[in-house]
């Protein structure tokens, strides 16, 4: 029996249609600095940057000194407008680039919401005048560069969230807190502050009974003061202006105490600023890493169509 030329003809044009979504996928990723100009709070001293691979794509970073932005843009016919800021952690020792930071990133980009993964520079009293106020800096020139950019990547600049894993949970949520305090120049009076926050397993405080002792030693040093504890204690820093946040931990993380996530969830509540916590028993830390992200971000994408920031 032969086969008919429509058949044919059907396969090639599907061929060639994937070919183009191929293409498509590789050009809509772009990578860029984080800053146009000279980086602030930076010493004269550049570190060699040291980034691990696996099968061609970056896993890890370490000793970050030159910031920069990875665009992840969904097709237009899916794009809901919203936009998400992505910070990996990795105890403000390093960046889990590829599980906390692209696998994320490709996973929002299926759902139509449009993600930056950040790689921010770790703190380093060799390339920072002040190594406690960099990572926050990055933060903020993010949030900043993507909503000043906002029309450029079909994002609307009221949907435009930030979301942080351990340390860099901590990031995001300093960033979510301090938008009032900006360390960067903005004299374009850009808002700071993210329309919504996604903290997993986060690090908060940096007290002496919740904190991981390694983020706080490398953020603030191995003898931070009572002030530099109290300012980056995140539970403290919570007003009614913070910005939604929704919140997962599991109960048995053996890094990141879960009271981190639930004293900061507390303080939202108080303060009358929703919020949503999603607390499993077993997991340990990392638990999102060993689950496929449709899985444990579905919550998540329910939580983000719920409150209207995606489709």
């Amino acid at each position: 029996m032969k086969t008919p030329p429509l058949f044919w003809n059907n396969i090639l044009v599907g061929l060639c249609l994937l070919g183009l979504a191929s293409a498509n996928i590789a050009t809509a990723q772009q990578v860029i600095p984080l800053y146009s100009s000279s980086i602030p709070n930076a010493t004269s001293y550049t570190m060699q940057e040291i980034a691990s691979q696996k099968d061609g794509r970056v896993v890890w970073y370490r000793k970050v000194s030159k910031p920069t932005v990875t665009v992840f843009l969904p097709a237009k016919d899916k794009a809901s407008g919203a936009g998400v800021v992505i910070f990996p952690g990795g105890g403000y020792s390093g960046e889990s680039y590829e599980g906390e930071g692209l696998v994320i990133a490709e996973t929002f980009v299926k759902h139509g919401v449009a993600a930056f993964v950040v790689k921010y520079r770790l703190p380093s009293d060799s390339i920072m005048v002040d190594k406690s106020i960099g990572p926050l800096q990055d933060a903020q020139q993010a949030i900043k560069l993507v909503r000043e950019r906002a029309e450029e990547w079909g994002i609307k600049p009221d949907k435009i969230g930030i979301m942080g894993f351990s340390a860099g949970g901590h990031l995001a949520s300093t960033a979510g807190t301090k938008f009032n305090e900006p360390l960067i120049d903005n004299t374009t009076k850009t808002s700071l502050r993210p329309d919504f926050m996604i903290l997993i397993y986060p690090v908060i405080s940096m007290n002496e009974t919740l904190a991981h002792k390694g983020s706080r030693a490398n953020l603030l040093g191995n003898n931070p003061t009572p002030d530099q504890i109290e300012r980056f204690s995140n539970e403290l820093h919570v007003t009614k202006q913070v910005p939604p946040t929704y919140i997962t931990h599991t109960g048995d993380d053996k890094v990141v105490d879960v009271d981190n996530s639930i004293a900061f969830y507390e303080a939202l509540r108080h303060h009358n600023v929703m919020a949503e916590l999603h607390l499993y028993p077993k997991g340990d830390h990392g638990f999102i890493l060993k689950l496929p992200t449709e899985e444990w971000m579905q919550p998540l994408f329910v939580w983000m169509k719920k409150n209207e920031w995606s489709n």
